[in-house]
């Protein structure tokens, strides 16, 4: 009996070191422990704190206030910013709805019964106190000539139905340019009269010339103009009148460059259609038929056509067909090729997709206040963002890119501003949103 025992406790104790040796052979073949938070943490391995702002740290105080950077303009702010295009970390375009009032840093609470029971303003702590996005009448205001047919999405509004003019908003500084630090470097306000409601801003990768090209939604048109801003050179569609056949848009809202000759317009918020051009503005094809929302999921068929981007590699378009909430993926003539959905409505309300080098599609929902990561095939891989007005809280993110340094840039539509934010240190890349397709600049 303790002979066979003793057998016993030998064999288990070469079980064992035949174990220990095991695990020892495996983490020296490089079979480590994973950090804690491996997968699925911007850190792995970070030691308390938590993803507020996924894989970026914000930077504060970017931009500086309007006033460091014009004369006469204390008091006033930054409006409803669209969309922002870093052509460099040095010159950073931004679109916006003109200047706000700077709001007081306190308010008396006030109730108010005429709107309804146990409502007052301020709301409380952590609510936003102004939504921008309705604080400014597009087009400054002013209307159509009479010579001219009505614009809808630019109604007359000078006489302060919409807001004091000179009060409640300003018209002033539509396009304007920031440097890496912030300040206000170039201002567009020669072209401020033309805007209705400037809503992207692009240069294409491949144009040495690095011309700028601005879409605007509410006067329907998309423009082209030299480098530094001083001539216009290209104009497509009819200013101020909407319309669907080759010399209108409805309301267009993104374009998108697949190679040196070939782009592609979102058109649009009323429009129901994609369509490509040459870099000289001929258009090629388009495609697109209206749908019938909220759950339309026929291939081609769109509901406000709100965000395009390309796979140069792949020569995939993908549209984000907003009022139906979800991505349609076609080739780059218009063949339907795949579809997938953002999630569960409410809250999700995708504004914007941008796809970066490392072929992962970005979404920007407003509904839930995050960006959202796709692989090309529609598998969802990551997300973050955080609701509020702080630095790196977010609120209507509308647009949003990155430069060739990482630094990704975001514009809101309900705060009012733009935002920058730089990579954290040791986060993980694949969390990251991707660098601008290489171009010839």
């Amino acid at each position: 009996m303790k002979e066979r025992t003793l057998k016993i406790a030998a064999v288990c104790m070469a079980l064992l070191a035949v174990i220990l040796v095991s695990n020892r052979l495996g983490i020296v073949q490089g079979q480590q422990k994973k950090a804690p938070g491996e997968g699925f943490a911007a850190i792995p391995g970070l030691k308390g704190g938590q993803d507020v702002f996924g894989p970026y740290d914000p930077v504060q105080n970017w931009p500086k206030p309007l006033s460091e950077s014009l004369p006469n303009h204390e008091g006033w702010t930054w409006s409803q910013a669209t969309d922002v295009f870093p052509e460099s970390p040095d010159r950073v375009f931004v679109t916006q709805k003109g200047e706000l009032p700077v709001l007081p840093a306190r308010f008396k609470t006030t109730w108010l019964p005429d709107i309804g029971p146990s409502i007052k303003f301020p709301v409380g702590p952590g609510v936003p106190l102004r939504e921008t996005a309705s604080a400014t009448p597009s087009c400054g205001g002013v209307p159509n000539p009479a010579a001219m047919p009505k614009n809808p999405n630019c109604p007359d509004a000078r006489d302060g139905h919409d807001g004091r003019p000179g009060v409640d908003w300003r018209w002033e500084h539509v396009i304007v340019v920031f440097d890496r630090n912030g300040k206000m470097i170039e201002d567009w306000s020669q072209w401020d009269k033309i805007w209705g409601r400037p809503h992207d801003v692009e240069i294409s990768p491949y144009d040495p010339d690095k011309n700028i090209w601005i879409v605007d939604a509410d006067n329907h048109f998309v423009s082209e103009f030299t480098h530094d801003g001083k001539q216009r050179i290209l104009t497509l569609g009819t200013p101020g009148v909407p319309g669907t056949d080759d010399t209108h848009f409805s309301r267009p809202t993104f374009m998108a460059f697949m190679d040196a000759n070939t782009w592609y317009l979102a058109d649009g918020y009323d429009g129901t259609r994609v369509i490509k051009y040459d870099v000289h503005g001929k258009k090629l094809l388009q495609w697109g038929l209206k749908g019938n929302p909220p759950n339309e999921t026929r291939p081609g068929y769109f509901n406000s056509v709100h965000g395009i981007a390309v796979d140069p590699t792949t020569r995939r378009v993908y549209v984000n067909d907003r009022n139906n909430g979800r991505v349609q993926v076609f080739d780059e003539n218009g063949k339907f090729l795949d579809q997938w959905d953002f999630g569960p409505r409410p809250p999700m309300n995708i504004h914007s997709i941008y796809m970066g080098s490392d072929h992962i599609l970005w979404a920007a929902d407003q509904g839930s206040n995050k960006l959202l990561a796709y692989d090309a095939e529609g598998h969802f891989l990551y997300s973050w963002g955080t609701f509020g007005t702080c630095q790196g809280c977010m609120w209507g993110v509308h647009g949003f890119a990155t430069d060739k340094e990482g630094n990704l840039y975001t514009a809101e539509v309900r705060t009012g501003r733009v935002q920058k934010y730089t990579p954290r240190k040791g986060a993980n890349p694949k969390f990251v949103v991707g660098k601008p397709w290489p171009g010839v600049w």
